[in-house]
């Protein structure tokens, strides 16, 4: 895959290590994303990234006419049964180790690691203090805003040299099933389209590039 084919966000670099509003607003939105298996009209997810010397912030914004979270037993699993963003971290072009995030409308996190093909290990989870997620809901939807720590990257060989191999995604979820009866149903929407038949973002195809701009 040539660079001109790479799916790439620039992440611009802050100063004060404080992400106000107007900061954000200041930043390039990434909202290009697809929705490859399914033909309904598609609700609007705007992603946005920026650092500071130790940490790196995510925020999404989605649009979503009902959202759905599901809380029962309180255990992370539940983040999988509702509406979430998603970012998933790459060790190699291969996906031999890769790290998800998994973020709810609430800002509970599932957390996890994973080895191709979809082998998943739930009872990871990112190091302790190098990870926190606030939401909010809005009028249309909710918001998502994640702080990951640079030094918790460069330890999971994530961030090298500057780059960190991403899949931005999200689960539209439409009808909230009643676990473990019923399994939720959900569109899934993608940064990069991995050009599969079948939904599935657990595959290289389904990578971009964040690039830290001025690290």
């Amino acid at each position: 895959m040539g660079e001109d084919t790479i799916h790439i966000y620039e992440v611009r670099a802050i100063t004060d290590g404080i992400v106000k509003e107007g900061v954000w607003e200041s930043l390039p939105a990434l909202t290009d994303f697809k929705q490859p298996w399914n033909t309904r009209p598609i609700q609007k997810t705007e992603f946005k990234a920026c650092h500071d010397k130790e940490w790196l912030y995510l925020r999404y914004r989605v649009e979503d006419s009902a959202v759905h979270v599901q809380k029962v037993s309180g255990h992370k699993m539940e983040v999988v049964h509702g509406d979430r963003v998603e970012i998933f971290f790459q060790v190699d072009a291969k996906l031999n180790t890769y790290y998800c995030l998994e973020v709810d409308p609430d800002g509970r996190i599932l957390d996890y690691t994973a080895t191709f093909y979809r082998e998943f290990d739930y009872e990871w989870s990112w190091p302790k203090g190098h990870l926190s997620a606030k939401a909010v809901r809005t009028e249309s939807g909710y918001g998502v805003e994640l702080k990951v720590s640079l030094e918790s990257l460069k330890n999971l060989d994530i961030l090298k040299n500057g780059v960190i191999g991403a899949g931005i995604y999200r689960g539209d979820c439409q009808n909230l099933g009643h676990f473990p009866d019923t399994e939720s149903e959900f569109v899934w929407i993608t940064w990069v389209d991995p050009k599969l038949q079948e939904p599935d973002f657990h595959v290289p195809s389904s990578f971009g590039r964040l690039k830290l701009v001025d690290f």
